[in-house]
């Protein structure tokens, strides 16, 4: 089953937590889930939350290119430089068929 269109989320968070390891002012990074929610852990000497983000966001989005997927990013907590947050890829959802309703997003319109 493997080609072009496989993807691997597991490959897409070795990817994206090996971009983060790389990030100057990073101390160290893992992901781990708990109760099934992937948690990303980030220990830096940052202290900017806004700068902490958009380096996660930039390291996400380099380890997404060329698939289709999305990635949301949810601070929970921080503490002495080291950061927790809700962070997930996922594959967007798009309409399959047109409802009739003359929705904005209709598939008749691609």
């Amino acid at each position: 089953m493997k080609g072009s269109a496989y993807m691997d989320v597991n490959d897409i968070w070795k990817r994206f937590i090996s971009l983060l390891s790389e990030e100057p002012g990073v101390i160290d990074v893992y992901w781990k889930k708990s109760a099934g929610i992937p948690f990303l852990y980030l220990h830096s000497i940052k202290a900017d939350r806004h700068e902490i983000e958009l380096t996660i966001k930039k390291c996400a989005v380099r380890s997404m290119r060329g698939k289709r997927l999305n990635a949301e990013t949810v601070f929970v907590r921080s503490d002495n430089g080291k950061w927790v947050y809700r962070h997930r890829f996922y594959v967007p959802q798009q309409k399959m068929f047109c409802c009739g309703n003359l929705c904005s997003d209709c598939i008749r319109f691609r």
